[in-house]
């Protein structure tokens, strides 16, 4: 399946329908008087969060979203039919920003949350509404309103516990891979991903979500490589797994310009806890590991992991790094939700 994390649409409401002027003409009934029906409201415009989705591919095929216009009124106090509601389908993670590409407007993280981003135009209101003692028998009625209609992005951030960070080929896929049921990419040359993936780890009993995070090179703040677009995905993450390549010549080097990329990409990434593991081990002499190991000891400032996926040694020992801080977060989290009372989701409007 094809990953989109980002797509330019344009939405729509329903423009509301006219009102009726009629009068009521029947035989044998001496006053009649006016009965026109007002008209009917336009379709909103709606965003939901739905859990089985990943991707936002669909608004690659479509970008054009217009809610049904409503009915106009009718004679004998018909009122026209509503316009039918157009309903988005997003993944949880999703982010909706104005046309700017910048303000945001929304953020939807968990399934069943639902916003109305354009609300559909009122009915105009027929005669009857017009009808007074001292004009019985009026003749004109409203039109109905316009419906809303704008342009936003939607960004999607995966929602992932822990993230993968590190420069192409530094053994981030053949982690997940080793560790997850996902089956990534995996070859032996630069940015063989070119989207995140996502695994499920078990440790201990201990369930979470991993996200391999297609590799960084120095200047991808500016564009070089693929970019830092993908960074966006560890945003939500409560710990980062940085994996060195072992087989370079100077991993200090590489764990440092990895750390600059995330310094200028700011958004709080340089802040998370950071787990650093020297990644492809079994290729490289022990007596050289313990010796790049010290090394980037002084640059990182903690004691790396000495990791091999192929092999599976010091696996176990990472995922069991990545565990407290993930429990952190999400007991910070239920205690933000427990500290106030649970509303039901209601359809929110900007």
């Amino acid at each position: 399946m094809q990953f989109l994390d980002q797509a330019k649409v344009y939405v729509r409401s329903g423009d509301g329908g006219n009102g009726c002027v009629s009068f009521r003409r029947e035989k044998f009934v001496e006053f009649g008087g006016p009965d026109g029906g007002d008209g009917g409201k336009g379709g909103d415009v709606i965003v939901e969060c739905v859990a089985n989705l990943n991707t936002l591919l669909d608004y690659r095929y479509q970008q054009h979203f217009k809610a049904k216009k409503g009915g106009h009124g009718k004679g004998q106090n018909r009122s026209g039919a509503k316009g039918a509601d157009v309903v988005l389908k997003v993944p949880p993670g999703t982010q909706i920003l104005g046309q700017d590409n910048e303000t945001l407007i929304a953020d939807l993280t968990k399934p069943g949350e639902t916003i109305v981003l354009a609300r559909g135009g009122n009915g105009g209101f027929g005669n009857t509404h017009f009808k007074s003692s001292t004009k019985q028998a009026p003749r004109h009625a409203n039109p109905g309103q316009k419906g809303e209609e704008l342009t936003i992005w939607l960004r999607l951030k995966l929602i992932a516990d822990a993230g993968i960070i590190g420069l192409p080929n530094a053994g981030k896929s053949t982690f997940l891979a080793a560790v997850s049921a996902a089956k990534p990419k995996i070859a032996d040359y630069p940015f063989t991903t070119l989207h995140p993936n996502l695994g499920v780890v078990r440790v201990d009993g201990f369930d979470f979500v991993l996200a391999d995070i297609p590799g960084l090179i120095e200047g991808a703040h500016e564009g070089a490589g693929i970019g830092d677009r993908f960074l966006g995905h560890v945003e939500r993450c409560a710990v980062l797994l940085h994996l060195v390549d072992a087989t370079l010549d100077d991993p200090a080097e590489a764990y440092a310009v990895i750390r600059g990329e995330i310094e200028a990409y700011s958004a709080g990434l340089e802040d998370k806890p950071e787990i650093v593991a020297l990644s492809k081990a079994d290729a490289v002499p022990k007596d050289e590991i313990k010796k790049k190991a010290r090394a980037l000891k002084k640059v990182a400032g903690t004691t790396p992991f000495i990791v091999s996926a192929a092999s599976g040694e010091g696996v176990t020992e990472v995922l069991r790094a990545l565990v407290p801080e993930i429990k952190s977060m999400r007991a910070a989290g239920a205690n933000a939700e427990g500290g106030k009372a649970q509303a039901p989701v209601e359809r929110w409007r900007p």
